[in-house]
């Protein structure tokens, strides 16, 4: 897969409307669902369990969309694969009272995954440049330097989120970040699918109709994130997010690609504690049962 395509280059203008939302992949569902996503999957399990047994490295995984666009699908599809033991999740919504009282990357650091375990950000340090942008009364004065206009606020946030990514970078932590880039109609039908099928209620929350009404606003908002803090070490992909097995599979591919360029190795094992196998496994042998 040429998943290059989806990269976005650093500091070069973005437009959501140059990427495809779907797209003539050439694969029919079947073949997505039945060979070709469980073999990737397959392939994305191994290297993990690498990462997990070596505890060197670690993979911060950033998911960014509008409602419906499939973050929390692509996560029950793709990552409920690997260890649990090797996998972290962690979802942000509005700050909490106690979170507003820090600084905004503050509550990010606890959702950060360990050396050897990938890290899933379900929504991010990202809601920071585009809830407050789209609805600027959440931006309080004090959240900001006294002598600072509100619309200087973005680029100061744009330098501060790739100084933090870099710093994950330098310290052994890749960052890979996935948008879904969900057409308005696709949504429509989504949010009614989820508001008509009793077994989707749940699902539904009457804010994301509230929140639609911005469409227009928060695609503004994605296309200055994804042009001022896409960086070559922590590259933006947008994803055609109607094609929902599509996106997966490009999910997949990406994560084998960083995978496979850190390497992982199973440790090796000490001539001492090889001593001490040996052993064992002459003990368990030789029990009588």
């Amino acid at each position: 897969m040429d998943f290059k395509k989806y990269l976005v280059e650093g500091n070069k203008k973005v437009q959501l409307q140059d990427y495809a939302t779907k797209e003539d992949h050439g694969f029919t569902e079947d073949e997505l669902r039945d060979e070709i996503l469980p073999e990737s999957i397959d392939k994305l399990k191994e290297l993990h369990w690498r990462l997990h047994a070596a505890e060197k490295r670690g993979i911060v995984v950033v998911l960014q969309a509008m409602d419906a666009a499939g973050k929390d699908e692509a996560i029950s599809y793709i990552f409920s694969n690997l260890t649990a033991q090797g996998l972290k999740t962690a979802s942000f919504q509005k700050p909490s009272e106690t979170e507003l009282k820090h600084d905004y990357l503050w509550r990010i650091r606890e959702g950060l995954p360990a050396r050897g375990q990938v890290g899933i950000l379900n929504r991010s340090h990202y809601e920071e440049v585009i809830a407050p942008k789209v609805h600027k009364d959440q931006l309080k004065d004090e959240m900001y330097p006294e002598d600072m206009e509100k619309d200087e606020v973005w680029p100061m946030r744009y330098r501060q989120i790739k100084d933090f990514e870099q710093h994950l970078d330098e310290n052994g932590f890749e960052v890979i970040k996935f948008f879904f880039n969900m057409s308005k109609e696709e949504q429509r039908e989504r949010l009614l699918e989820r508001l008509k099928n009793p077994e989707k209620n749940w699902e539904f929350s009457f804010n994301d109709i509230k929140e639609r009404r911005h469409w227009d606003t928060y695609q503004e908002a994605f296309e200055d994130m994804l042009e001022h803090t896409s960086t070559d070490f922590a590259p933006w992909y947008v994803l055609p997010a109607d094609d929902e097995l599509y996106s997966r599979y490009v999910i997949t591919e990406v994560m084998v690609d960083c995978l496979n360029k850190i390497d992982p190795q199973f440790p090796e094992i000490s001539d001492e504690d090889q001593e001490k196998l040996d052993e064992a496994i002459e003990e368990l042998e030789n029990e009588e049962n």
